[in-house]
């Protein structure tokens, strides 16, 4: 039987809303390492969060939905997903600063 390979692929998010000093990054981190995720959060100067993430379609779309929600004291007014990025094949999900 043929070995079935994995497809990944590497989105970037813009979350807006009220997303930075309510613990946005931690929540992001734990559901992209919970879901096997690489890549990153960061805050931008903007007030928004910018995340990249790494791995399957259907990964990556269960993180959109979490991001959507966001942490109890934030508020997600809306998150923009772009293109398909090029693949780091990066290990770990992280906060970057």
């Amino acid at each position: 039987m043929p070995k079935r390979t994995e497809i990944i692929v590497r989105h970037g998010m813009i979350v807006s809303g009220r997303v930075q000093a309510v613990g946005f990054r931690k929540y992001v981190l734990a559901y992209a390492s919970e879901l096997k995720l690489a890549g990153f959060c960061r805050n931008l100067p903007s007030g928004e969060v910018e995340v990249e993430a790494e791995g399957s379609p259907e990964k990556i779309e269960q993180l959109f939905r979490l991001l959507q929600v966001g942490p109890p004291r934030g508020q997600v007014e809306k998150v923009t997903v772009s293109a398909a990025l090029p693949l780091q094949f990066e290990s770990a999900f992280e906060i970057r600063y």
